[in-house]
């Protein structure tokens, strides 16, 4: 049985991650917005990062309802919704990728973006090009989340993303 307080906790630090990133979750900031005391989430996370880690968790599964279909349209349309969800989401974008914090930390996530790789590996039949093309749309997500491309005068849009993501195959 999920323990609704628990469930509670992780909801409130989404909605903390969504709204202003995951360097504003904290364990008295999730307590406030779920309404128990500070010490309460320690009942569920012995630590902070474990706490990111289940956030994390939510994140990933997000990601991975929108990748899964998107996958079986083809390599074009999963670096599009890729995409999406990092501009959507970068909150969320950049704390499931932030394995420094989150390896070993509990979810349980490599086994999704692992699953993730594997299908692009099959798609292109090697792991090297699948590897180049996550990297550069990754890349392309991350410059476009952090502004870097404006700085050079570059528009990254989805188009880009798709085009560079097809030019792999």
């Amino acid at each position: 049985m999920i323990d609704s307080t628990r469930d509670r906790l992780v909801a409130a630090g989404v909605e903390i991650v969504d709204a202003t990133g995951f360097r504003d979750v904290g364990v008295r900031a999730v307590a406030a917005r779920t309404g128990v005391s500070h010490g309460a989430p320690r009942r569920y996370f012995p630590t902070l990062d474990s706490l990111l880690a289940a956030i994390a968790a939510e994140g990933v599964a997000d990601l991975d309802a929108v990748l899964t279909p998107a996958m079986t349209q083809g390599i074009g349309e999963t670096a599009s919704a890729y995409w999406r969800f990092a501009r959507e989401r970068p909150g969320m974008f950049e704390l499931i990728f932030r394995h420094d914090l989150l390896d070993g930390a509990g979810g349980g996530l490599r086994a999704t973006t692992g699953r993730w790789f594997a299908s692009l590996t099959d798609v292109f039949g090697d792991a090297e090009r699948a590897l180049a093309c996550w990297a550069a749309v990754h890349g392309l997500c991350v410059l476009a989340a952090t502004w870097a491309v404006d700085a050079v005068g570059v528009t990254v849009d989805e188009s880009v993303v798709r085009r560079t993501a097809e030019s792999f195959g």
